[in-house]
């Protein structure tokens, strides 16, 4: 007897799962993170922890968006990986034009650097996985 194979566009399977599993993890660690940064240090980076939790709810929107089907869940995962995208640019340059702003790191400092740089690549990987033919085929 054969298993059920895969809807050819369901963006949980193949790539798209590894995608997933990043953006759980990054749920996971940012939003425990900003948490923790806001609720004992706010007063020692405010910036920086108010990115942090701007960067934890976009992995939030990422990753419910990229769990669901669906062309108006298509949009806004493209929308939120944009977004997440622009923001690792902003915020990793302007992290390093002007680190006193930064007086401790955010998951978006320096491109991500803290995070092994997968705050820049996962967007990146995420956005072509969404653009592909199969991610395409999820949007329908």
């Amino acid at each position: 007897m054969r298993a059920p194979r895969a809807d050819p566009g369901d963006r949980r399977h193949g790539p798209g799962r590894v995608i997933l599993a990043l953006y759980l993890i990054f749920v996971i660690g940012t939003v425990s993170r900003s948490a923790a940064q806001i609720s004992t240090r706010w007063e020692q980076a405010p910036l920086a922890y108010a990115l942090s939790a701007l960067a934890a709810s976009v992995y939030v929107v990422a990753l419910v968006s990229l769990s669901l089907r669906g062309h108006r869940a298509w949009w806004v995962s493209v929308v939120a990986l944009s977004v997440e995208l622009v923001g690792v640019l902003v915020v990793g340059t302007w992290s390093l034009l002007a680190p006193e702003m930064f007086p401790d790191a955010t998951v978006w400092s320096a491109f991500g650097r803290g995070y092994l740089f997968i705050p820049l690549v996962l967007p990146v990987a995420g956005l072509w996985w969404l653009l592909s033919d199969r991610g395409a085929r999820a949007a329908r």
